[in-house]
């Protein structure tokens, strides 16, 4: 067994894994997994920069997770850093952070590394399963980007697209509620960043859409009715395209007010569930997808296998 540690900050959460891997059966056994909202994206599509209190916060995530890895006694750290990251003309502040506090230097992923990373963490478990057909379409909506992976027992083919639920929440700065103009324009924006992927990826070849990270496990988590969040529940739940249309309508016709009430909503996912539930919708419209399996497993996984 090798102890390891994986943290991946992305544009609006910041999450570790602490697990035992074991290269001889595959398996990857968890010890600790926790995820906070940090937004460390706030406002860089506008200003190109990390804020300093994005900054701050992150920091602040990342000796808590200092303390976590040191008590588990860990044999091995990697630290991913994501879309945020990689836009900001200020990353040199973010990487010294990260060194000082966790003693590793923080890996600036390219976007198709990314999507290596979230399509091993999704489907190396799904092997063997004779109830989903291959090639897989991975989706992984994060805040800054999101990632199409198509591939079988490999990645065949992908692609990273700026439409993260943070990122287009800024972008649009949407009404309260969204009005018809709003979600207009939010989905001439998603349909023309997946006029970019389909020539590099055939999303209609794929036979199971894998959907990934917050915005697809609160959806599932709603459509599931569940009064708390239970990621046992979720993981591998399978939601159909009429009730992800249902929920996304709804989450479009209500306040934030509204949604903040919804028993299993993050309150820092209160803002960005709007638009991350549309990227879903648009798709699995997109794809013909009748359903979407949802996975929460994904790139941290991935992350934890690439150091095993």
């Amino acid at each position: 067994m090798t102890r390891v540690a994986a943290i991946d900050c992305g544009t609006n959460s910041i999450r570790l894994l602490v697990a035992d891997a074991d290269p001889a059966t595959g398996e990857l056994v968890d010890l600790d997994r926790r995820m906070t909202i940090v937004r460390l994206g706030q406002d860089v599509d506008r200003t190109g920069r990390l804020a300093p209190e994005a900054l701050e916060r992150t920091f602040a995530a990342c000796r808590e997770y200092a303390d976590v890895i040191k008590k588990h006694g860990v044999d091995r750290i990697r630290f991913v850093a994501t879309s945020a990251s990689r836009d900001a003309e200020n990353r040199d502040e973010f990487v010294r952070g990260v060194l000082d506090i966790l003693g590793v230097e923080p890996e600036v992923i390219t976007g198709d590394q990314e999507a290596e990373f979230s399509f091993t963490g999704a489907t190396r478990e799904l092997a063997g399963r004779t109830d989903l057909e291959t090639p897989y379409l991975v989706v992984d909506i994060g805040g800054g980007s999101t990632e199409f992976v198509v591939g079988s027992d490999r990645v065949t083919a992908g692609r990273s697209v700026d439409i993260g639920c943070v990122r287009l929440t800024e972008r649009h700065r949407l009404s309260d509620p969204a009005t018809h103009a709003d979600i207009t324009a939010l989905r001439a924006d998603i349909a023309t960043a997946l006029d970019t992927v389909a020539p590099h990826v055939p999303l209609g070849e794929a036979r199971t859409l894998v959907g990934l990270a917050g915005s697809v496990t609160t959806v599932a988590a709603i459509a599931l009715g569940l009064t708390t969040y239970d990621s046992a529940v979720i993981h591998h739940s399978r939601i159909p395209f009429d009730i992800v249309r249902e929920i996304t309508t709804t989450l479009l016709s209500s306040t934030h007010a509204e949604r903040a009430t919804i028993p299993v909503m993050h309150p820092g996912r209160v803002d960005v569930i709007v638009t991350g539930a549309l990227i879903l919708l648009t798709i699995m419209e997109r794809t013909g997808a009748t359903e979407v399996v949802v996975s929460e497993h994904d790139i941290l996984d991935g992350i934890g296998w690439s150091i095993a």
